[in-house]
C-alpha cells in the first residue's frame, strides 16, 4: 500500500488559480463546482491585501480535499460511499453508492472542499470536456477533488500540477522515504490544515 499527497510550496504559488481551472476542465466539473480553490491570506475578499500601501502582505493557499491518513468522512458514511482506496490511500466517492446524506460534509473539518449537486449537473459547453474516464456527474451526490485517481491510475500526476507557472506542487508517495514529497519535508519547515483535529492530511504546505 501507498501514501499519496501532494506538497504545495506557499512561496511559489502565485495565485493565478490555474490549478483550479485545470481541475475543472480535467474532471469535467458542473457549472458552480470546485475542487480546488486558493483562498486568500491577506484582506477580507479574494485576491486582496492586508495592510496598508507600502506595507501590504498577501499570500495564497490553494484548498482541496486533504485525503487524510484517518479520514473523518470516511468513519461517519452509512453506505461506504466515501473510502479510502487501499493502493493509494487516496480518498474516492463511489457516486453509485452515495445517497446525499451530506453526513461527509458535516464531519470533514476542512471547510468548502465539498459540493453536493442538488439538481441535475450544468455545463456550460454541450459536451463534456478533459479526461475520457471521468465518471459522470450525477444529481443529488457528494463531490470533491480525487487526486485524480484516473490519472494516477495511468502513472500520470493530478491535473492541477499540469499549468502551474509557479511549480509550486509536488506529487508523491509518502511511504516512499526516497521520492520527492518525502524529501521535501524532511528538509524543508511545513504545515497541514487543522493537525489538531488528528486527520493527518496528505497534502503539505511549505513555509
Amino acid at each position: 500500500m501507498s501514501r499519496y499527497g501532494m506538497v504545495i510550496d506557499t512561496r511559489r504559488c502565485i495565485g493565478c488559480h490555474s490549478c483550479s481551472v485545470a481541475c475543472k476542465i480535467a474532471n469535467n466539473l458542473p457549472e458552480g463546482n470546485w475542487w480546488n480553490r486558493i483562498l486568500t491570506v491577506g484582506g477580507p475578499t479574494m485576491d486582496t491585501a492586508s495592510g496598508e500601501f507600502p506595507n501590504n502582505e498577501m499570500e495564497f493557499v490553494p484548498l482541496n480535499c486533504q485525503h487524510c491518513e484517518n479520514p473523518a468522512c470516511v468513519k461517519v458514511c452509512p453506505v461506504g460511499a466515501t473510502y479510502k482506496d487501499p493502493e493509494t490511500g487516496v480518498v474516492r466517492q463511489d457516486y453509485d453508492k452515495c445517497i446525499g446524506c451530506r453526513m461527509c460534509m458535516s464531519a470533514c473539518p476542512y471547510s468548502g472542499v465539498r459540493s453536493f449537486n442538488w439538481e441535475e449537473p450544468k455545463y456550460s459547453v454541450d459536451h463534456a470536456v478533459g479526461d475520457f474516464d471521468v465518471p459522470p456527474h450525477q444529481k443529488h451526490v457528494v463531490e470533491k477533488c480525487t487526486f485524480c485517481y484516473q490519472r494516477v491510475a495511468r502513472n500520470e500526476k493530478p491535473a492541477c500540477m499540469e499549468l502551474c507557472p509557479g511549480r509550486a506542487r509536488y506529487w508523491g508517495d509518502f511511504d516512499d522515504p526516497e521520492s520527492e514529497v518525502s524529501q521535501l519535508i524532511r528538509d524543508r519547515e511545513y504545515m497541514q490544515l487543522l493537525p489538531e483535529m488528528g486527520t493527518n492530511p496528505s497534502t503539505y504546505y511549505l513555509v
